[in-house]
């Protein structure tokens, strides 16, 4: 049955018609300019969307908050497309025009002049409407008034602008706008731009601002090389080095701007468009796999005499943390006895580098079957509480749904279908997928012995082991993701006590490389005899100093979660706070 604005608390002015713009009901009262109109009304589709607090519906499907669409699958607004008038205003063109964009270039990418509601003033104004299509779908709207406020069509979805553009032999990716139409003016039209500009260096969800790369995968996949030609600040930076590990650094060049310039548009207006275009076809490739020279390097070096060796990020644990810290790029080896708590004490810390960092793990561990239990026990330790009954009251709706949306953020599941063996390469192949469609900066493989290993003929079990950690080393560090494989002991004796020792590296069935391969390595070791001792990680292995060092830590284990905190609890920064 379908309900009326009223049963939204929607008012609408007399006889309104059209798009309106209005008070909203869900947020305005608790904003202090409570007669914002920040609430866009369709009156003929008989839908709206908030500006301001995302609260989006119709009287046919009723209200969703902008939290409800966080753990369900996408659902977009697909806005209307704007009008774009046979004679462009005055006042654009030559606003364009200081910019270097000339009227056939605003034509060709259908840019025009309109009047929207911007929430930094929260006033209608005007604006330059830059449109994104996909094909002759309008998809998305990014709207510039004189005062440099930016947005985009709340709800709508993220694309690359421009995407109709791409060649798939050569693409120029930038960082905003004006600079794709500042490439398009010194020739190429190959070219897009990210919807949200550079992310925050500091962004903790940084993975998450890179799903315009996802929507359109087999497009961006298909181009045969890429010119990064990103901002020359930090978030450029950043920026670049994300891109680059997603497209593929073989794929990829990077452009130098001139001094004194930081973008596209700067050299357009500052130096012309040949000398844009000279800066684009001198891009550089990035150093040839195995061969470098200073000068390749030389960025790095200037940051490392300025910033110091790259650290590790904590583990969630302070007494760890004095020991070892995780750094993307490095592979470790985690061993221990049976039923120690190794797969468990990895699905813990992969939990904190989430929570705390923002990474986003992929996990490969049959062991851990069905997946929904995993999955399950991955959202009770986010959450800190019981997902079943028990002695600890369990978790509430509420909590459940937030962990997932959480859990759905941050962890995917390899596990190849009953056609595929679980190999090496079939693992490798699809963590290099989710890296570019999910960024991932971690991944789990539990256990070692759960995967097909195919030996060549006339190869030994240690040759074989010490290719494929290679191979695996080798995939951290190309791909910036930690890799952390879980690796069963060979049969050990107990003592005249009865009680297992500590394993080390040099136990790992198969091979001594698991310890020469490792960048680090862990033994997770636990008293049988007593079950309220804390749980021991025993640091073996450290490759580089600034990571940590060789030691042992104790963590006091938490039944009714699974996880497991400091001996001495801390609360101090750094230290996520559970739901």
């Amino acid at each position: 049955m379908t309900k009326s604005w009223a049963d939204f608390r929607i008012e609408l002015p007399a006889h309104a018609s059209g798009e309106v713009d209005v008070i909203c009901p869900e947020c305005s009262p608790t904003r202090k300019k409570k007669h914002a109109r920040c609430l866009s009304v369709n009156v003929e589709k008989g839908t709206w969307i908030c500006h301001h607090c995302g609260w989006n519906g119709g009287l046919l499907q009723g209200g969703r908050a902008a939290s409800d669409l966080h753990w369900r699958k996408p659902v977009y607004v697909r806005p209307d497309p704007k009008p774009v008038p046979e004679a462009h205003d005055q006042s654009l063109i030559e606003f364009m025009a200081k910019r270097g964009i000339p009227p056939s270039v605003i034509r060709r990418n259908r840019i025009s002049l309109q009047t929207v509601y911007m929430p930094q003033v929260e006033d209608r104004v005007k604006a330059i409407c830059f449109p994104y299509y996909r094909g002759e779908e309008f998809i998305n709207a990014k709207y510039r008034d004189r005062a440099k406020n930016f947005r985009m069509e709340a709800g709508a979805e993220r694309i690359l602008y421009g995407l109709n553009d791409i060649d798939p032999e050569l693409c120029v990716i930038v960082e905003g706008e004006m600079d794709k139409l500042s490439v398009e003016v010194a020739g190429i039209t190959s070219c897009v731009s990210v919807p949200d500009g550079a992310p925050s260096e500091t962004a903790k969800d940084y993975a998450s601002k890179f799903t315009f790369l996802e929507a359109d995968k087999e497009r961006i996949e298909s181009v045969k090389q890429w010119i990064i030609a990103v901002d020359n600040d930090g978030p450029g930076k950043r920026l670049e080095d994300e891109l680059a590990r997603r497209l593929g650094r073989e794929k990829c060049r990077r452009v130098t701007w001139p001094e004194g310039c930081k973008d596209a548009n700067e050299v357009l207006i500052k130096h012309g468009a040949e000398k844009l275009r000279a800066c684009l076809d001198d891009a550089q490739p990035y150093p040839i796999a195995g061969v470098f020279e200073v000068l390749d390097l030389s960025d790095e070096i200037e940051h490392l005499y300025l910033h110091g060796w790259e650290k590790g990020v904590s583990t969630g644990w302070e007494e760890l943390d004095e020991n070892y810290t995780v750094r993307a790029g490095e592979f470790c080896v985690v061993t221990g006895i049976p039923n120690s708590g190794k797969s468990n004490f990895v699905d813990a810390l992969a939990v904190n580098l989430a929570a705390l960092h923002g990474w986003r793990f992929a996990m490969f561990s049959p062991e851990n079957q069905p997946l929904a239990d995993h999955m399950a026990r991955i959202i009770e330790k986010y959450a800190r509480q019981p997902f079943s009954d028990g002695p600890t009251p369990r978790m509430d709706r509420d909590t459940l749904r937030m962990a997932k949306a959480w859990a759905q953020e941050h962890f995917f599941w390899i596990l190849p279908d009953e056609d595929s063996e679980w190999t090496l390469d079939n693992i490798l192949e699809r963590a290099k997928a989710l890296v570019f469609r999910k960024g991932i900066r971690g991944l789990v493989i539990d256990p070692w012995n759960e995967m097909e290993h195919l030996c060549p003929p006339g190869m030994t079990e240690t040759q074989y082991i010490s290719r494929e950690l290679k191979r695996i080393r080798q995939f951290s560090r190309r791909h910036g993701v930690a890799t952390w494989v879980v690796v069963h002991p060979a049969k050990l004796l107990r003592d005249k006590d009865g009680n297992y020792p500590v394993p080390t590296l040099y136990d790992c069935a198969g091979s001594a490389h698991w310890r020469n391969k490792a960048d680090n390595g862990l033994c997770v070791w636990r008293d049988f005899k007593d079950d309220e001792s804390p749980v021991e990680i025993h640091i073996q292995k450290i490759r580089f100093r600034q990571i940590g060092k060789i030691g042992m830590a104790k963590l006091k284990y938490q039944k009714a979660t699974a996880t497991y905190r400091d001996v001495s609890p801390y609360e101090g920064p750094g230290r996520y706070q559970a739901l």
